[in-house]
C-alpha cells in the first residue's frame, strides 16, 4: 500500500548531494523544501537542477517549496562565544543600538528596531523557543531592560517572543520580496510565507509573483494570524501549522485544540495543510524515533493533513533516510488502521463550478460501488484538489502532461502525480491510455473497475465535465 499522506523534506548540508536527493525520492519523499532563513536564493538554482535531473531519472515528479524568512525579531551575536548562560534572577539587557558581535552576559543587540515602542514593563519575553523568560522591569530609549525569569543557555540569533503576542510586524520584507522575485525566474512550485498576520500579506506576495503559477502557503505561527484565519484561508493556496513560534505565542498545552481547527479550517475551505515543527526531531541524532514522535505523526495523518514537515531532522540530521523511511512506515500504518467511512463534508454545499461538481462526484461514487481507483485527466491540479478534501480511502491519480501541474499536485493528500508526455484527444483512445499507464504502475488489474474524469475539450482549463465508470480489460477502444 502507497501512503497517501505526503512528505516534506528539508534540505541542507546533509541533503545536498545527487545521491542523497535521488535516495530521498525513492524513500517517499513528495516536497522538498529550501529555506530562505539558512540559504541563498541565489544558490538554489543548482539544487534545483540537481532536483529535476532526480526526478526524470526515477520517473516520479516532485514538488519544490521556497520558506520565506520573514520578520522574526531575534537577539544579535556574542562575538566568537558560541553561548551565554543565563542565570535565573539575574538582569539582561536588550538593546537595539547594540552591535552583532558585541553582546555578553550581561545585554544583547536586537535586530528589530521598534521593539522597545511595543513593550511595557511587566511584559514576558521568550527566547529560544521559550527555554528562557524574560520579565521587562524598564525601557529607556534603545534599551529594554529584564529581570531572568527563566535562565540557561543562549545562543546567538535566537528568535524573540512576546508571550501573549500581539507585535507588530510586517509579514514579507524588502527581503523577502527580493527573494521572491528572484525565486519566481526559477521553476519553483510554492512559496512558504513567514509570520503571516492577515490576508495583506499573502496579497502582497501575489503582486510580487504576478502571473507565475506558484502555489501560496501561508504559514501560521503568530496569534495574530488566528484572528484573521478565515481570511487568510481564503487568500492563499494553503495553510502551514507552524507549531514552534505557534506555541511560544499561544502556548504549548493550547496547540493540540489549535492545530486541529487549522486542519478542519483549511479543508474546509478547499486548501491544502501542513503540519511542521519537531516531528522526528530525536532523529537529528538518533536512527529511532521517540514514542511520543510517532504518536505525533501518526495523530497528524488521522488529523487529516496534506503533509507533514521535516526541518532539521533532514536538513542537518545524521539520519536522513532513515527519517523518511520511519515516516512512511508510521504514515502507512496509521492511514491503514485509520480507515474512516468516506464524510461527505460538502453535502449542504451547492457548486457553482461545473468541475467541482464532478469531482465530488466522483468521490462519492467511488465510495459507494466497487471502485478500485480514480483517474482524472487535469490541466490545473483543480479537480484531484477537490476530490482529495474528502476522506477517501480511493487512490486518485492525476494525469497532466503540464509540468509545474504534476509536480504541484504532489502535495495533496491521496493523489499520485502521472506526468503525461502527450494525451490523446479521441475520447475512447484516452481512456484507454489512462488504464494503460494504470497497469503499467500496477495499479490496478484485470475486472477492476475505474472511475475515469475529464473533459470534452481536454487541455481546457476548469473543462471537466465528464465522468466515466470502465472495467479493465473491456474497454471500448474506437
Amino acid at each position: 500500500m502507497r501512503k497517501r499522506t505526503k512528505i516534506i523534506a528539508t534540505l541542507g548540508p546533509a541533503t545536498s548531494s545527487p545521491k542523497i536527493i535521488s535516495n530521498l525520492i525513492k524513500e517517499g519523499t513528495d516536497v522538498f523544501r529550501i529555506n530562505l532563513s539558512h540559504a541563498d536564493v541565489k544558490g538554489i538554482k543548482d539544487i534545483l537542477s540537481v532536483l529535476k535531473d532526480a526526478s526524470l531519472k526515477l520517473k516520479r515528479p516532485v514538488a519544490t517549496l521556497i520558506d520565506l524568512q520573514g520578520q522574526k525579531i531575534r537577539i544579535k551575536g556574542f562575538g566568537k562565544k558560541e553561548h551565554i548562560i543565563l542565570k535565573t534572577k539575574s538582569e539582561f539587557i536588550l538593546d537595539t543600538n547594540l552591535a552583532d558581535g558585541k553582546g555578553t552576559d550581561k545585554s544583547v543587540g536586537l535586530t528589530y528596531k521598534d521593539l522597545p515602542t511595543q513593550l511595557d514593563v511587566g511584559d514576558e519575553l521568550l527566547l529560544s523557543d521559550a527555554l528562557i523568560k524574560l520579565e521587562v522591569i524598564n525601557i529607556q530609549k534603545s534599551k529594554i531592560y529584564t529581570k531572568v525569569i527563566r535562565g540557561g543557555k543562549l545562543k546567538p540569533y535566537q528568535g524573540v517572543n512576546k508571550k501573549g503576542g500581539g507585535l507588530s510586524l510586517k509579514g514579507i520584507t524588502e527581503k523577502d520580496k527580493k527573494d521572491l522575485a528572484n525565486a519566481a525566474k526559477l521553476d519553483i512550485d510554492y512559496v512558504a510565507v513567514s509570520f503571516v498576520k492577515d490576508a495583506d500579506d499573502i496579497k502582497a506576495v501575489r503582486k510580487v509573483i504576478g502571473k507565475k503559477q506558484i502555489g501560496i502557503i501561508a504559514k501560521i505561527e503568530r496569534s495574530e494570524a488566528l484572528e484573521n484565519i478565515d481570511e487568510i484561508a481564503k487568500a492563499s493556496d494553503g495553510l502551514l501549522v507552524a507549531r514552534g513560534d505557534l506555541g511560544v505565542e499561544i502556548g504549548i498545552e493550547q496547540l493540540p485544540a489549535v492545530q486541529d481547527m487549522l486542519i478542519r479550517k483549511a479543508i474546509s475551505f478547499d486548501k491544502i495543510v501542513i503540519v511542521a515543527t519537531q516531528m522526528m526531531e530525536s532523529m537529528i541524532n538518533n536512527r529511532v524515533p521517540t514514542r511520543a514522535e510517532v504518536f505525533d505523526v501518526a495523530n497528524a495523518v488521522t488529523s487529516g493533513v496534506d503533509a507533514v514537515m521535516l526541518s532539521a531532522e533532514t536538513a542537518i540530521g545524521n539520519y536522513p533516510i532513515d527519517v523518511i523511511q520511519e515516516v512512511c512506515r508510521i504514515c502507512e500504518v496509521a492511514e491503514k488502521t485509520n480507515r474512516k467511512n468516506l464524510k461527505i463534508t460538502r453535502k449542504d454545499k451547492s457548486f457553482v463550478k461545473v468541475d467541482q461538481t464532478i469531482a465530488m462526484a466522483a468521490v462519492y461514487c467511488s465510495d459507494k460501488s466497487n471502485i478500485k481507483a480514480i483517474a482524472t485527466l487535469t490541466e490545473t491540479g483543480s479537480t484531484p484538489l477537490w476530490m482529495s478534501r474528502i476522506e477517501s480511502t480511493i487512490p486518485i491519480y492525476a494525469m497532466t502532461k503540464n509540468d509545474r501541474t504534476s509536480r504541484r499536485i504532489c502535495l495533496l493528500k491521496g493523489v499520485y502525480s502521472i506526468k503525461l508526455d502527450d494525451i490523446e484527444y479521441v475520447h475512447a483512445k484516452a481512456n484507454k491510455q489512462v488504464i494503460d499507464l494504470m497497469l503499467e504502475k500496477g495499479a490496478v488489474k484485470k475486472g477492476d473497475y475505474v472511475i475515469i474524469t475529464k473533459g470534452d475539450l481536454m487541455g481546457t482549463s476548469g473543462g471537466t465535465n465528464a465522468l466515466k465508470i470502465v472495467e479493465v480489460g473491456n474497454l471500448i477502444e474506437v
